[in-house]
């Protein structure tokens, strides 16, 4: 192996020893070590991230990429390798060469590799006229690639570091318009651009097959969205490496909150809602004529594609997996929105695992009752709440990444309602929780001026345990009204296992149980003097978290000696979901499995 000197676009060529990030009790400090290392060993503290002019191409088209480096004191030298991969046939394309021989950025193969130290740069052009490599010609090989730019330790044998942009290689494009009425499939090798509100209804099934692109049109009236009616059903299961993507139409560095209306699932589970109810979604002037146990669906006119509601409590309102809806959620009227990820009154059989709601308009993830069980999620820069629920759900949810930026702020992490309508409405709103992490954005919020992190009321149950709260303008939690600490005082809301860090600092608030925690309510619960002890284990101390607030490229996990590890978090029940090894706070624990299918990128930092 040979090491010389090599100067690129942020790239430069010194050797220096690794950096240890080693906690303290002030704060990380460095010294020289083999490797960088945090709980689940070698990691790179470089923050790199790297995209592509658009999407979507069609074979012959060009493809440029750019990239940001901040080094962050990491003084490692790495081999910096960069391919297109196929990823319907995992075949990589190593440049510079085009070859399927791995070789690193210079060419050299790996018994000759060119280590080198990162620097700083931004926006540089890696990709394309002016950069380390001309544009790439897309090849006729339909379907999603993978550009990805990856650094390998200093022999080139172990990956510590990736950065992913997904596009799609299409024959053309075609408009989706009007009911979806009978079965139909949406492949990857085409643009798929929805215009309008689309009902999948009548028995339809709609499968999305993995890699696909699907493309909201704005200034639609009304705004596009999809809605899966009790009638029909979703197939979207995609892939680690082949995500589906629902996304804004606009250009990149343009795209905003709101471009398109989301994605609606509708079932027949049960809901907490009485008959003719003047609320919801657009009834009329004589409000929804809605029978007992249904509704119609907030955002939508009311009629019969939007109701939802019923008896059967395993009903299956389709399957997602590694789905991704961006620049989603449109405000139609005050409190009557369209949300990233809508289920109402879905089943038991419904699957949501691996999903993504970044930069929506209204709320990231929303139940309207039901049961539907959810895993896996990445809530991102949503202008109101992260994982909000009413009308009766009583579903189960495990592993959470949520995140505001004070550019893109939010409202509260979690909102738990009972029924707006009627706060003793029964089936009880009665979630189970664990294992979320939620970051706020330091500053008020984005409508709500209470926007605390976990904020339960109108007489809402739940069990939330093993979840993190860091960084709200607003106290840590709040227990809000009478019916709701009559939940609490009778033991049908439990917390156990709550950080919280960082939060009210509208307030100033220390990090401490008076500091987060304000109410003299709330300070008695968390103690463990409420409902035969329904508060446990309230921790107030720095999380170690290694980099959550980069946030074009976080890392969400828990540099070594965390107090997100310590013995005594509760474990997660043997119910057949939960995975009951996750004995620690917050959302991700030594894996990291938002890797790859999700994307963190965000627009002021792309924008040309």
């Amino acid at each position: 192996m040979r090491i010389v000197s090599l100067t690129l676009l942020g790239l430069a060529a010194m050797l220096a020893p690794a950096q240890e990030l080693i906690p303290v009790d002030n704060g990380p400090v460095t010294k020289p070590a083999p490797q960088a290392v945090v709980y689940n060993g070698p990691r790179a503290k470089v923050s790199m991230y790297s995209w592509s002019n658009k999407y979507v191409y069609r074979a012959g088209d060009a493809l440029t990429l750019k990239w940001t480096v901040k080094t962050n004191g990491d003084l490692y030298p790495y081999t910096t390798f960069v391919y297109r991969q196929n990823n319907q046939t995992g075949v990589k394309t190593w440049l510079p060469g085009n070859t399927e021989t791995p070789t690193d950025i210079n060419g050299n193969t790996p018994d000759a590799l060119q280590p080198a130290v990162l620097t700083d740069a931004s926006k540089a052009i890696l990709i394309g006229a002016g950069g380390k490599f001309p544009a790439i010609t897309l090849p006729t090989e339909y379907g999603m690639h993978t550009i990805a730019v990856q650094l390998r330790d200093y022999t080139g044998t172990r990956v510590l570091k990736t950065s992913y942009m997904k596009i799609g290689v299409v024959k053309n494009a075609t408009t989706i318009t009007g009911d979806i009425t009978a079965d139909r499939t949406l492949t990857n090798d085409t643009q798929w651009d929805l215009k309008g509100i689309v009902y999948v209804k009548n028995g339809a099934t709609l499968t999305v097959e993995p890699g696909t692109f699907v493309f909201g049109q704005p200034g639609t009236a009304p705004p596009s969205a999809l809605i899966i009616t009790q009638t029909g059903k979703i197939i979207a299961n995609g892939t680690k490496s082949r995500p589906i993507v629902m996304t804004s139409s606009q250009a990149f560095g343009s795209r905003i909150r709101g471009d398109w209306g989301g994605l609606v699932m509708l079932g027949k589970a049960p809901i907490n809602v009485g008959g003719n109810i003047a609320g919801g979604a657009t009834c009329g002037t004589g409000g929804c004529k809605n029978e007992p146990g249904t509704f119609y669906i907030e955002g939508l006119v009311g009629n019969p594609d939007s109701l939802y509601g019923g008896t059967d409590a395993n009903h299956n309102c389709g399957s997602l997996k590694y789905v991704r809806v961006e620049y989603a959620g449109t405000i139609l009227s005050p409190n009557n929105e369209l949300n990233s990820f809508t289920w109402g009154g879905c089943g038991k059989q419904t699957v949501a695992e691996h999903l993504q709601a970044i930069e929506g308009k209204d709320d990231c993830f929303e139940w309207f009752g039901g049961n539907n069980d959810a895993r896996w999620l990445v809530g991102g820069n949503c202008a109101d709440d992260y994982t909000d629920y009413q009308l009766g759900y009583t579903g189960r949810v495990q592993y959470g990444l949520m995140y505001q930026s004070p550019d893109s702020n939010g409202n509260r992490g979690v909102e738990g309602d009972n029924s707006e309508y009627d706060n003793a409405a029964v089936p009880f709103s009665n979630p189970t929780f664990y294992n979320i992490t939620y970051f706020g954005s330091g500053v008020p919020g984005f409508d709500e001026a209470a926007a605390p992190g976990l904020f339960v009321r109108r007489g809402s149950r739940g069990s939330f345990n093993n979840l993190a709260f860091m960084n709200y303008y607003s106290p840590c939690i709040s227990v809000s009204d009478a019916n709701t600490q009559a939940q609490a005082d009778l033991g049908n809301l439990t917390m156990n296992g709550i950080l919280c860090y960082n939060n009210n600092i509208g307030g100033k608030g220390t990090n401490t149980l008076t500091g987060q925690i304000l109410t003299a309510y709330d300070q008695a619960y968390a103690q463990g003097q409420k409902g035969n002890g329904a508060g446990k284990n309230f921790l107030f101390s720095d999380p170690f978290i290694t980099r959550p607030f980069e946030y074009s490229d976080p890392d969400f996990m828990g540099l070594f000696g965390s107090p997100l590890f310590r013995a005594g978090w509760i474990s997660p029940p043997d119910d057949g979901f939960f995975d009951q090894t996750a004995k620690f706070i917050g959302g991700i624990g030594d894996e990291d499995w938002t890797e790859e299918w999700t994307s963190f990128l965000i627009e002021n930092d792309i924008k040309p």
